[in-house]
């Protein structure tokens, strides 16, 4: 990866958004383990290196740790939170246990312009950590504090190493990005070369290399993540791959159907259709908890998707379009745990077939960028994100027929009136939630005792991080009376104000 820059992943959530934001530069970036051998780094040729925040206090009992010799390579690197907090440490200078936590939205002061806060303005930035570094290391020179970090920013030019203790990387900093370009433009001396067109031939490149003469399945749902997956592997090794459309009953309103058509259309590959209604209906029988539900329909459809594979003479590779967002949020080495995605922690551990993940380091919005280059439809890049379990984490409770089809509808209203009001592009997911309770109601002078729905509507760049959408309150109003008015089983329509974090874009 000549001219890229290596995230030294110390267990954030956020790693692979800081190597997306340096892909956004056009600079090629990738995340490695903070335990990587450096000589295995040092292989991969890279221009800088930056290091991650991360969950865990420096001084905690297993902490992760910097290897001082990833700092003796001669390559510039970059610290971002606790990634500055252990350079420091690995350097001799000072990291306090303040017992005090600063968080969100943080004033700054700059001390020097002479080096990465040349000319921005850097008032404001984001925090998120408890620790401080309290002394810089010997030959650093403190360029910015806040009111409880006394070592904010710091710069040794000499040595090419910068530590901040904000995070850049989120858009709650306003200057993150151009503090990042001047990183990898000004200290690394890197070229804004690399394209989306690179990430394809690369891909493409390493499948070959791993099917070899093989046969591969691709678990598609309809979405942009399993149609540019499948477009990229179908470039890779052309009619050997079969495309496995699980129809698992948990879907929107004639999914099912839309997914064959355009399919059918967009597609030069086999499409199989497994219709699964009542086989996942019956695995989901008095199954109530979240996790246990991701779970038993991963297991379900790996099942279905090794049952196809053998009907197929040296089938051995299952492709998923599994995203990051997916990948951190069921957890990793170092990153805490949010929820199991059913195409990576629901995976069973018994599984015969190999995958293959060509999309597994991006987001959802760069998965877009990928599709438009490989000639996808509009309306296929574009589909809101939709849950690989469906509809079954939409119902808070045990999944029953009854309760699919009432939010079935209830959905179908919600995105009829989003799209007719033009706000479908605007919002990054729009959806409808169905708690297995009841309230007591009042329709045509009677008391009825029915089921509420929450809609539920976010803003997002990277699913990351979520605002809830402010949709205009004669749109929500439209959208609870026909909710009320034409689906049988519901007397209350409800809105979630709560943006991610604290809460997840979904209930489930």
């Amino acid at each position: 990866m000549p001219g890229g820059v290596l995230v030294v992943d110390f267990g954030a959530q956020y790693s692979q958004l800081i190597a997306r934001r340096i892909r956004e530069c056009r600079v090629f970036s990738a995340v490695v383990p903070h335990d990587a051998p450096p000589e295995e780094i040092l292989a991969l040729h890279p221009s800088g290196l930056v290091l991650s925040g991360g969950p865990a206090s420096v001084y905690a009992p297993g902490a992760p740790a910097l290897d001082p010799r990833l700092l003796e390579l001669g390559i510039p690197v970059l610290g971002i939170c606790y990634g500055q907090q252990a350079m420091t440490l690995a350097l001799g200078g000072e990291v306090a246990r303040t017992g005090a936590g600063e968080y969100g939205k943080t004033p700054i002061t700059v001390r020097s312009r002479e080096g990465m806060f040349h000319a921005l303005p850097a008032e404001q930035c984001w925090m998120s950590h408890r620790d401080a570094v309290s002394r810089a290391p010997e030959g650093f020179t403190v360029t910015a504090e806040t009111a409880s970090s006394p070592v904010a920013a710091m710069e040794n030019p000499q040595r090419r190493m910068y530590g901040v203790q904000f995070h850049p990387e989120v858009v709650h900093t306003p200057f993150g990005n151009d503090l990042l370009k001047w990183f990898l433009f000004e200290a690394c001396d890197c070229s804004p070369t690399w394209t989306a067109t690179h990430l394809i031939e690369e891909q493409v490149e390493r499948i070959r290399a791993q099917v070899g003469d093989a046969r591969a399945i691709c678990g598609l749902s309809g979405g942009v993540d399993s149609a540019v997956a499948a477009l990229i592997v179908h470039r890779a090794i052309g009619d050997r791959l079969t495309c496995v459309f699980v129809d698992h009953g948990l879907m929107r309103h004639n999914e099912g159907e839309q997914v064959e058509a355009a399919f059918g259309k967009h597609f030069g590959v086999p499409l199989v259709h497994v219709r699964a209604q009542e086989h996942f209906e019956a695995a989901l029988a008095g199954i109530t908890e979240p996790e246990e539900k991701r779970k038993t329909i991963g297991r379900e459809f790996i099942r279905i998707f090794e049952r196809e594979a053998d009907k197929l003479k040296d089938a051995r590779f299952l492709v998923q379009g599994t995203l990051y967002s997916d990948v951190i949020e069921s957890g990793s080495r170092d990153a805490a745990k949010i929820k199991s995605h059913h195409n990576v922690g629901g995976l069973p551990e018994d599984m015969v077939v190999e995958l293959i993940e060509p999309l597994r380091q991006l987001f959802k919005d760069e998965v877009r960028v990928v599709g438009e280059e490989l000639g996808l439809p509009e309306n296929m890049v574009w589909r809101q994100p939709f849950p690989g379990p469906g509809l079954a984490i939409r119902i808070i409770g045990e999944v029953t027929r009854e309760r699919l089809d009432i939010l079935r509808q209830a959905d179908f209203v919600l995105q009829e009136e989003i799209r007719r009001a033009g706000l479908y592009r605007e919002l990054w997911q729009s959806f409808a939630v169905l708690p297995a309770i009841k309230s007591v109601g009042v329709q045509g002078d009677e008391r009825t005792y029915a089921y509420p729905i929450i809609i539920r509507a976010v803003t997002s760049d990277d699913a990351m991080t979520a605002d809830w959408a402010r949709i205009p309150y004669d749109i929500l109003e439209r959208i609870s009376n026909r909710i009320i008015n034409e689906v049988d089983g519901v007397n209350r329509v409800a809105l979630d104000l709560t943006s991610k974090p604290p809460g997840t874009i979904e209930w489930e």
